[in-house]
């Protein structure tokens, strides 16, 4: 049951729409002038049991719940933008990588592998690659929290619309909203009986089915069940194994039960399963550094023809997640008060196995398996009084486990490769590993020797607890005062342990030096110090001198060092945070067209912790001393403790909260065929969590401060009922206000990279129809840009560099709508096949190489469908 209230709490009006979406879906819905007879009509030509438009005694109104009320797109006082389930389909959207083109202020992408991706709003976001990294941006399917993106990957299926909130949303959601929320709402369970069915073929023999079917059980109990499954050839190749990457195979199931005792009481309960199984992803070099010679000299390639789509692996990437669980709604209405409880499980499980050094020379390959446990519990009373007053009060507990196993292993091409390097740095086409093990006293053939590199394992348990809440004040119709807060107390225990088994690693080249000056006499750090200083001065001279101690120069082959475990008797492997986020927002209806409103919020996520063998100790924990000696190490409190190992460094073992502040307004307008929204904000994260791979690595630390001065503009242009067009816009301008130890240096001042000042993305459908007859034509064109910008801001390895990227993307579709609910269509994406760098790393043990991942290339297919 839809409620009405007067103003921004949620007056329900006859001509309020989500625009577009509802009439022939556009790109993105907003609100939108029209009539009760084209809502019917729309509805009844889709033949959908499930309409997008929901029926009261006001009119018709599409409700959102972006504020966790039910309100009208019109009246909620937020940025934000919604994607309906019929664009979804008109637009052949299938998950939420697809979604960014419909939504200017949302980027996604998808890098390593099918289980990596990022999602960012406004420029902000994080999260891929690092289980131990929550995303800024919260993803809720059905209210239940997604805590990493590899769980919120999968196809979308069955969807009513998608709520994309932007800015930090932390006083509505429990956990993790710093920098925004994508929230998917799916279709309830219906008590008349219905359903769909589809099918689509496209080239790259791709193949998608999807279906669904719904209807009363009793007539208190309806149910629904749903499937997809898609699959797709690569439209990469692995020239040397003559194998497809960068393809499809997943399939999704779910099923539902809504229970309705009465009138007051609903019980939504649901049960899904997910699994992906692909080889993912291409990547190719955009430029080939000093190590390529060495790589074709152990029989490798690599393709630097970087939009070919051809890369060289020596093995067949393996991804495979599986996502499961259930959860259980409970909304029972007691008339001025409701009450609402979301009880959820789930588990997530990703295997990954892939040649990491990008070439088909036998190097390195990397083997991950993660798996998440993750229980959540939501409940929230919330008024409906016709007084002035009305509130909303939640809680939210999240506990969760995260473990991970994983493991490098060095390839059989391994010492050939860093043979050749080696001959190549010291210009001696003699030198060989073999001298240097005999003078080390290492076995003959143990550097770099084929088998384990290095094994680790990994856990993290994360238990929140959130209290939130707002405040409505409407003194005068039409004139609210919100006041909201959010207090969040989160707690983290993080164990980390590893080994590293090469030989050469595992030696640090002054000490081993040292050991070998005094005949062996001195092997460890107290035996150094009882040296008399000048005997110290002196070794301590030769040992740092690389004419003396020729082993300083195999300082670059040491790639992967001791790891010191932690929790450990200096480090406690825990973090606790708490914090209290709050906002504050005026808004007024200034007539039945124009709402404005003006806010300040604030934002909170709790720390992140870096699950990953490049975790290291703070400086102050620990002091290494030059060539990571040990022996010429100083004090602190690990070296003190004799937890020191060979080549130990300092780092990150996590990165503080984020805490996120905007001011903002916006102004939602609709006149007869014409609304536009707009929204005028300035944002800023302090100690934003920064994840960056850095050659052989990755490093998370803290950004000073970052911040972006914007603006995001929609609009939706209907000059005749059956043509629509629509347009949106988002301008950025970020800064890094101060980020000192970036790294690639001192950022601060400067504009992060990665984020296009302009997004645009803008639409036109144009819906045919058949005389009286019911069937129609559709019509749909769309156009997504993002202006040119710089990729990164420096590579940590290769240094500065001028990658770009600018993307110009253009869909299009057309579907026969016919009254008996049959649909035939045709549809592309990328129709115009543009090409661009989605983003850039430094090889993998190869200074001096630029790898990439290359954009999606041109898909198009055609397409069944039947509703009954």
């Amino acid at each position: 049951m839809i409620k009405t209230a007067s103003g921004f709490a949620g007056r329900a009006r006859f001509t309020l729409l989500a625009g577009a979406a509802v009439l022939v879906a556009p790109g993105v819905a907003h609100a939108q002038d029209t009539t009760a007879q084209d809502v019917q009509e729309q509805v009844d030509a889709d033949g959908d049991n499930y309409p997008v438009a929901e029926d009261t005694s006001s009119g018709n109104v599409i409700v959102v719940t972006a504020s966790k009320r039910e309100q009208t797109l019109q009246e909620t006082p937020i940025s934000v933008t919604v994607t309906t389930g019929e664009t979804l389909e008109r637009a052949q959207i299938r998950d939420v990588l697809d979604l960014q083109t419909v939504n200017p202020s949302l980027r996604v992408s998808q890098l390593q592998n099918s289980s990596s991706s990022t999602f960012i709003i406004r420029g902000f976001g994080n999260g891929d690659n690092n289980f131990g990294i929550e995303p800024s941006v919260g993803v809720f399917i059905d209210g239940v929290f997604r805590s990493r993106s590899a769980s919120s990957l999968n196809d979308l299926s069955n969807v009513q619309r998608i709520e994309v909130l932007n800015g930090p949303q932390s006083t509505l959601f429990g956990k993790n909203a710093s920098a925004g929320v994508i929230s998917v709402i799916t279709r309830e369970p219906q008590f008349e009986f219905g359903g769909s069915i589809e099918a689509t073929y496209g080239n790259y023999d791709a193949m998608t089915l999807k279906g669904d079917v719904t209807g009363p059980i009793t007539e208190t109990i309806a149910f629904s069940l749903d499937a997809s499954y898609n699959r797709r050839d690569g439209y990469g190749r692995i020239v040397n194994l003559d194998k497809d990457i960068s393809d499809r195979n997943r399939w999704t199931a779910r099923g539902q039960l809504l229970i309705e005792p009465n009138s007051d009481l609903k019980i939504r309960a649901m049960a899904d399963y997910s699994q992906i199984d692909e080889v993912c992803c291409v990547v190719s070099t955009l430029v080939a550094g000093p190590s390529a010679p060495a790589i074709f000299g152990v029989g490798g390639a690599l393709s630097t023809d970087f939009f070919s789509y051809d890369t060289y692996l020596n093995k067949e990437p393996i991804n495979k997640v599986d996502n499961y669980g259930g959860s259980v709604q409970a909304d029972y209405d007691l008339g001025a008060i409701s009450l609402t409880s979301i009880t959820a499980y789930r588990e997530l499980k990703n295997f990954v196995d892939q040649d990491v050094d990008f070439t088909s020379a036998d190097i390195v390959s990397e083997m991950r398996d993660q798996r998440v446990k993750t229980f959540t519990q939501e409940f929230r009373i919330a008024s409906d009084f016709d007084g002035p007053l009305n509130f909303l009060l939640g809680g939210f507990y999240f506990d969760e486990k995260v473990t991970q196993d994983s493991a490098l292993t060095t390839g059989a091409a391994s010492r050939s490769f860093f043979t050749l390097l080696g001959r190549a740095a010291t210009q001696n086409p003699a030198f060989t590993f073999n001298q240097i093990e005999a003078a080390v006293g290492q076995p003959q053939n143990s550097f770099f020797s084929a088998g384990p590199l290095t094994a680790e394992s990994y856990s993290l348990d994360n238990r929140a607890v959130s209290v939130f809440g707002t405040v409505d004040f409407e003194p005068v119709d039409g004139l609210v005062f919100t006041g909201g807060f959010n207090y969040t107390d989160d707690k983290k225990d993080f164990a980390l342990s590893g080994q590293a088994f090469d030989e050469l690693s595992n030696l640090n080249l002054v000490d081993t030096f040292i050991t070998g000056a005094t005949g062996g006499a001195v092997r460890s750090r107290a035996q150094f110090l009882a040296l008399p200083s000048a005997t110290q001065a002196a070794l301590r001279a030769a040992a740092l001198n690389p004419a003396v101690n020729p082993l300083l120069g195999l300082a670059p082959f040491q790639f992967q060092p001791p790891f010191l475990a932690i929790p450990n008797a200096v480090e406690d492997g825990r973090t606790h945070d708490s914090d209290l986020s709050y906002l504050l927002r005026v808004a007024y209806n200034v007539s039945d067209q124009i709402n404005v409103y003006a806010s300040y919020a604030t934002g909170f996520k709790a720390s992140s912790v870096n699950l990953s063998r490049d975790s290291r100790p703070l400086f102050g924990d620990f002091i290494p001393g030059p060539g990571r000696s040990s022996f010429l190490a100083p004090s602190s409190p690990i070296t003190d403790a004799g937890l020191g190992v060979a080549n130990l460094t300092t780092g990150s073992r996590f990165a503080g909260p984020e805490d996120a502040e905007v001011y903002e307004i916006g102004l939602k307008a609709q006149f007869p065929g014409l609304d536009f929204n707009l929204a005028l904000f300035d944002q800023t994260i302090k100690g934003f969590q920064s994840f960056v791979f850095t050659g052989t690595g990755f490093q998370l630390n803290n950004a000073g401060q970052q911040s972006v001065r914007g603006f995001e503009f929609s609009s939706t242009i209907t000059p005749v009922r059956p043509l629509v067009f629509t347009f949106a816009a988002t301008y950025l301008d970020a800064v890094y206000d101060s980020f000192v130890d970036s790294p690639v240096g001192d950022l601060s001042g400067l504009r992060p990279g990665g984020i296009p000042e302009w997004n645009l993305a803008t639409s036109a459908t144009y819906a045919h129809e058949f005389g009286a007859s019911g069937n129609r034509l559709i019509s749909r064109i769309d156009y997504s840009h993002e202006s040119n910008t710089a990729i990164n801001n420096g590579l940590p390895t290769f240094g500065p560099n001028s990658f770009r990227r600018e993307v110009n993307l253009v869909n299009a579709s057309m579907t026969l709508a016919l009254n008996n609910g049959l649909e035939i269509g045709a549809f592309a994406r990328n129709l115009l096949d543009d090409r661009y760098i989605v983003t850039v790393f430094d090889g993998v043990a190869q200074a001096g190489t630029v790898s990439g991942y290359p954009n999606t290339p041109r898909t198009y297919g055609a397409l069944a469908r039947f509703k009954f």
